[in-house]
C-alpha cells in the first residue's frame, strides 16, 4: 500500500445499502428536460477498478472504439448491461471487466456500490466500486476497446478538478459533468460516476 491510502475511508464510506434517493442522473444538469414517461430502462453495471500503483492509487478506464454504434470513442469505465445468467450488478461488471480488459475475478477485493446513474440513452447503471489486487495483464476486447489506461484517484476525486460543459444533442443544448485528464476527455455519465465517487469520498 501506497502511504496515503484512502481506501480504508473509501470502504467504510461504501459500507451498507445504498439509498436510491442519492442517485444520478443525466437529467440533473437539465432541470428543463424529464425523463419520458412510461419508459423501461435497461440495468447495466460497471466496474470502478481501483489500482494501488507506486505513483498513487488509479482508476481503471478504458477508451472505446470508433467503431461501435453506441458511445464511439468515449471514455468508459468496464461494463455493460446484465444478462440473464448475471447474479447481480457485481456478477455483471466482473464479467465485462474480464470480457473488455481482461480483469481475473479472482484479483478483484468489491469494496461497495456507489448510487445508481440513469443514463439519457435509458441505461440505469449501478457503478460496483473495487480494489484491483495484483497486477494481470491487460488485453483490450477486440473490436470494443480502444485503449486501456489509468488516471490518479487524487484526480478524479478532488471536486475543483470538474467542469460543466455542454452540447447540442437530439436538437437541444444539454449540460453534463467533464474532469479532463492529459489527452482523455472525461465526460458524460463516467464523469458523473466520478463526480459521486468524489464526493463519497470526501465524506
Amino acid at each position: 500500500m501506497t502511504g496515503n491510502d484512502p481506501i480504508g475511508p473509501l470502504r467504510i464510506a461504501l459500507a451498507g445499502p445504498v439509498d436510491p434517493a442519492f442517485g444520478s442522473s443525466d437529467y440533473d444538469l437539465n432541470p428543463g428536460s424529464v425523463p419520458p414517461e412510461g419508459r423501461a430502462l435497461r440495468k447495466a453495471a460497471v466496474l470502478v477498478g481501483l489500482i494501488d500503483d507506486p505513483s498513487g492509487w488509479q482508476v481503471l478506464l478504458t477508451k472505446r472504439s470508433s467503431r461501435l454504434r453506441h458511445h464511439p470513442g468515449q471514455i468508459a469505465f468496464p461494463g455493460g448491461k446484465l444478462d440473464p445468467d448475471d447474479d447481480g450488478p457485481e456478477a455483471a461488471a466482473l464479467r465485462e471487466a474480464r470480457e473488455e480488459v481482461g480483469l481475473p475475478s479472482g484479483l478483484v477485493d468489491i469494496l461497495g456500490r456507489l448510487p445508481s446513474h440513469e443514463t439519457v440513452t435509458g441505461f440505469d447503471v449501478v457503478p460496483v466500486v473495487a480494489q484491483i489486487t495484483a497486477p494481470f495483464r491487460l488485453v483490450a476486447e477486440l473490436g470494443e476497446v480502444a485503449e486501456i489506461f489509468t488516471v490518479p484517484l487524487a484526480h478524479v476525486t478532488d471536486a475543483s478538478r470538474f467542469r460543466i460543459e455542454g452540447r447540442r444533442w437530439r436538437g437541444q443544448r444539454r449540460l453534463y459533468y467533464t474532469v479532463p485528464y492529459g489527452p482523455y476527455y472525461i465526460w458524460g455519465a463516467t464523469a458523473r460516476i466520478l463526480r459521486m465517487l468524489a464526493e463519497r469520498s470526501a465524506r
